[in-house]
């Protein structure tokens, strides 16, 4: 486990340095369009999609944050992007139940409540963060009690770990491959080492606590609250995946096991608890910004819940809306293959295609 998280921290590292040897000029032409927040939330969601990770997507980001490469501003639609684009998972482990009606009715509503959950949380907090930056300011302020604003530095002990290794790889592959050619293989090493360690982070942490997950919502399951999101945000933490954590509640929901209102806050804990990964990859980046990218990631999960499930009168919507897929995806179940291929791959791609 050591050494995977080792690997981990050392490809956010290395994701920087390779971006800084291609240059300014390529980094602007790689990032290009970006700013357009429409374009970012696709970018997050289709990314996720393509590497069936929200926590792949916001590693990355946050190393993309902490090397100077993405502003703080441009990179919030993409972590949003990313909680969408992560709700995949749960609509494709649902399929299995399309020959019987009733229990895809059911599954259906418990996998899409997630969906409907992340995009109301966007198309509220999305205007909000581009009108009053509130989620960026939040994130500064809590930034401020570990780092230096002003001066954007952040003496993470844990880079120190990495600094020294990543040195000697970036001083081996530039003296045998060139600037151009060494700086590529960094990129490439770090796209495979944030992948492949959360990866074997996720499959080793899913065979430590198995069990106890499995017990866990036993233990949670005829309650719901508060209790809920905790068992929820304790599950992902341990399991070091939202995706796991929620496509353990879908057979349940498909037997009739778990209400659909009871596994909604446990859903809303997985949110809470992937966001921890981003954390941990700000540990491995020198920039304070990379931190404060992570922690907009939390304070946006966070105000979702908060707003969503929070005030009364809207905790109920994401439920109705989720029931109402349910009832339509029973009665029309082709639909749903097309939902997914549409809203999850070829959406995105045209909005990036056009706007960018």
């Amino acid at each position: 486990m050591l050494a995977l998280l080792y690997v981990f921290l050392l490809a956010v590292d290395l994701l920087g340095v390779g971006l800084a040897g291609l240059g300014e000029d390529a980094v602007d032409a790689l990032f290009r369009g970006i700013d357009n927040p429409v374009v970012g939330v696709s970018v997050g969601v289709l990314a996720t999609v393509l590497a069936q990770s929200s926590s792949v997507t916001t590693a990355t980001v946050v190393g993309l944050v902490g090397a100077g490469a993405i502003g703080l501003g441009d990179a919030v639609p993409v972590i949003m992007g990313a909680n969408v684009g992560t709700t995949i998972t749960n609509t494709l482990a649902s399929i299995g139940s399309i020959r019987r009606v009733e229990e895809f009715r059911r599954v259906i509503a418990g996998a899409t409540m997630h969906d409907v959950f992340n995009v109301l949380s966007v198309l509220v907090l999305l205007p909000v963060e581009l009108l009053t930056g509130a989620l960026s300011r939040t994130a500064i302020a809590l930034s401020a009690l570990v780092g230096d604003v002003e001066t954007g530095e952040f003496a993470s002990p844990l880079r120190r770990l990495v600094a020294g290794v990543s040195d000697q790889l970036e001083g081996a592959l530039v003296g045998a491959l060139g600037e151009l050619g060494g700086a590529i293989a960094l990129l490439a090493l770090a796209i495979v080492g944030i992948a492949g360690g959360l990866v074997g982070i996720t499959k080793t942490m899913r065979k430590v606590m198995a069990g106890t997950a499995e017990r866990s919502l036993n233990a949670v399951l005829a309650r719901a609250g508060s209790l809920g999101i905790v068992v929820g945000a304790a599950l992902t933490v341990a399991v070091q995946s939202s995706s796991i954590a929620t496509a353990l509640l879908v057979p349940m929901i498909a037997a009739g096991v778990l209400r659909l209102d009871n596994a909604y806050p446990i859903t809303l804990g997985a949110n809470l608890g992937t966001t921890v990964t981003a954390l941990l990859a700000s540990l491995a980046v020198d920039q304070i910004a990379g931190l404060q990218i992570a922690l907009v990631h939390l304070t946006f999960n966070v105000a979702g819940v908060l707003l969503l499930y929070g005030i009364p009168q809207l905790r109920r919507v994401p439920l109705r809306l989720a029931r109402r897929i349910g009832d339509h995806a029973a009665d029309h179940r082709a639909l749903v293959l097309v939902y997914i291929v549409a809203a999850f791959y070829i959406l995105p791609l045209v909005l990036i295609l056009v706007l960018r």
